[in-house]
């Protein structure tokens, strides 16, 4: 009988997978009648939509979400909603004018770059087929990181432009990511401080902006916005309805570029195509035109990033900001003062996520070797980041069900992302500084001889407004209702409980050997249970793993997390505009087990990545 029903469930989600197909080829971005009728007429000059060839479903069963063709549509009119308020705010702007020497936009200027980064992150038409912007990965109500909780519950990485391509990781939160500073080498401390994305590669030397650097990356992923050439974002710019507000501010020449007679045809068409070749500018400009891309290119970063430190985004406006400001008006609860307490002191979060404060002093063994005693120093940071702009291996198993293992077949286009199947491992920072696959070039040739000490490192995000949901799924934690997220950099933790749990109790439970989905009889995964890490080795932070927090000082941590999320002192912008469902029941210990997969036998790590000089300390199984 039990095998019968697993039979059922099996055809059940084959089925699913089918219609995902059926629903999504030819998919067409149209969005809520109303809401689209409302923006006609601002988005006349690209309504034209491209027709998507057959989808691309390498997956085995109940990878894809069943419901993943009606939520990109939800997500989509969700943006077209954003942006037409983004438009109306360009309306309400005025005149836009230079003045002085230096020149300076002279009354306005803060407003206008903005609500043209705005416009920017919400624009749908910066992708080949029209249908995926910024926002589709990064919407308010999750903090600026991934919108669909289906997809958060299983296949990790959100699909770009042509479907069903998509990376390699979890949709990093963008809110306060411009104050990182550029990528450093800290001799001293043999460290590496600043950069942005997971694995650092967007380092900010060229515009002193790693966030400005972040925001050229999607555009031309070939898993995200899938550009074949910068050249493309340009194009699509000087098509746009909001081209004028660029142009007032970045120069009334700006866009003036002859862009060849293909070139449509050629920014229809995925990065990666097997046409292409090898070649990143398939757009034939003349060099005085290449010029001006690139210019335009520089100026499309920087405006995104200007946008992201706005209020829109970055506001500094959660519970945790209000105690600062004035701690007699806005108290923080027993419960939340008991973590944050645990927070900075027992729990050590300090150490990397910081407040501003010191983290209290360790007690001397055998008492401990997480911090427990209590910090009464002032506040020395009224903005505190929490984060140390650092990097860590945390230890965390691979995550089977990301989607990237998959994706080892050619597509319609002849590209495959993923050659190497479940022989990739994701080095992290080791892997940029080798120029590895899936990264970027490293510009620095003297960091390369470091990558050994890097490998499995990931960026330390910030701790604010990662509990940021929808207003009507007010929590990340089961039983709810909550908003299905989804942690660290493979998605592996699936609540914050969770996630306070893994660096409890890491290596309390460890289970060397075992990959996910194979715990013992008897041990429940992420409870009693952690499977072995993807990346092992000398590169593990050991400093989490075993602090001793017992359950109740472990929710008493995620209650203090829930004060640092946004819109406590005012609003936070467009929150509200979530129109899916939240979901219910289960526990946060466990939530999202019942999506486990058995990882499958894995074969050593690809010579393409773990075989390039310098090696890794130790080999990675």
């Amino acid at each position: 009988m039990r095998k019968a029903r697993g039979s059922i469930a099996l055809l059940i989600l084959s089925v699913g997978v089918i219609a995902v197909l059926l629903l999504d080829i030819g998919f067409l971005s149209v969005g809520a009648g109303a809401q689209q009728r409302g923006n006609e007429e601002a988005r006349a000059p690209q309504e034209k939509q491209v027709q998507q060839p057959p989808a691309y479903n390498p997956y085995p069963p109940g990878i894809l979400p069943s419901d993943l063709p009606q939520e990109l549509e939800r997500v989509r009119g969700e943006i077209q909603f954003i942006e037409n308020g983004a438009i109306g705010e360009w309306h309400a702007l005025g005149p836009v004018t230079y003045t002085g020497q230096p020149p300076i936009i002279k009354g306005n200027g803060y407003q206008a770059m903005r609500i043209l980064g705005k416009l920017m992150n919400y624009d749908l038409n910066i992708s080949p087929f029209k249908n995926t912007a910024c926002a589709s990965c990064h919407m308010p109500y999750a903090g600026f990181s991934g919108p669909i909780p289906s997809v958060n519950l299983t296949m990790i990485a959100y699909p770009g432009s042509f479907h069903f391509r998509a990376g390699k990781r979890t949709a990093q939160r963008y809110t306060y990511s411009p104050d990182f500073p550029v990528l450093e080498y800290n001799t001293t401390q043999a460290s590496f401080f600043g950069g942005n994305f997971w694995d650092a590669r967007a380092t900010g030397y060229e515009l002193q902006s790693p966030d400005a650097h972040q925001a050229q990356g999607p555009p031309v992923d070939t898993q995200e916005m899938m550009f074949p050439d910068t050249a493309c974002i340009v194009y699509r710019l000087s098509l746009a309805a909001y081209r004028p507000l660029f142009e007032q501010i970045w120069g009334a020449d700006s866009l003036n570029i002859k862009f060849p007679h293909d070139t449509e045809e050629i920014c229809d068409t995925p990065g990666g195509a097997a046409k292409f070749g090898s070649d990143t500018q398939p757009v034939k400009l003349t060099p005085e035109d290449r010029s001006l891309s690139n210019d335009d290119y520089n100026h499309w970063g920087q405006s995104v990033s200007f946008f992201e430190r706005g209020d829109d985004v970055s506001p500094f406006t959660s519970k945790f900001d209000a105690f600062l400001s004035n701690p007699t008006q806005f108290p923080l609860s027993a419960d939340e003062m008991a973590g944050y307490n645990l927070f900075r002191g027992k729990a050590n979060c300090n150490s990397c996520h910081l407040d501003g404060r010191s983290t209290a002093p360790t007690p001397p063994s055998p008492e401990g070797t997480a911090p427990n005693s209590s910090d009464n120093g002032a506040a020395a940071d009224t903005r505190p980041l929490f984060t140390c702009f650092g990097y860590a291996n945390l230890g965390l198993p691979l995550n089977p069900r990301d989607a990237i293992y998959y994706q080892n077949t050619p597509d319609f286009f002849g590209f495959t992302a993923n050659p190497f199947g479940f022989g990739f491992r994701d080095l992290g920072v080791g892997t940029f500084l080798r120029s590895g696959p899936g990264s970027w070039p490293n510009p620095n040739s003297e960091w390369t001889q470091l990558a050994p000490a890097w490998d499995g490192r990931m960026q330390t995000s910030t701790a604010r407004d990662v509990a940021l949901t929808p207003p009507q799924c007010p929590t990340t934690e089961a039983p709810g209702p909550y908003f299905q997220k989804e942690f660290f950099h493979n998605g592996y933790i699936k609540s914050l409980k969770q996630l306070v749990h893994f660096y409890n109790t890491r290596d309390v439970f460890p289970f060397p050997g075992v990959t996910s989905g194979h715990c013992p009889a008897g041990k429940t995964e992420k409870v009693d249970c952690w499977p072995e890490p993807e990346v092992p080795g000398p590169t593990e932070d050991m400093t989490v793993g075993k602090l001793n927090l017992t359950d109740h000082e472990e929710d008493l941590i995620v209650i203090f997390l829930e004060t640092l999320t946004d819109g406590f002192t005012t609003p936070f912008p467009d929150r509200n505009t979530y129109r899916g469902s939240c979901m219910t029941g289960g526990s946060a210990s466990t939530q999202g087990n019942s999506s486990l997969i058995p990882t499958p036998p894995l074969p050593p790590c690809a010579t393409a990545i773990c075989g390039v000089p310098p090696l890794p300390q130790q080999p990675i199984p």
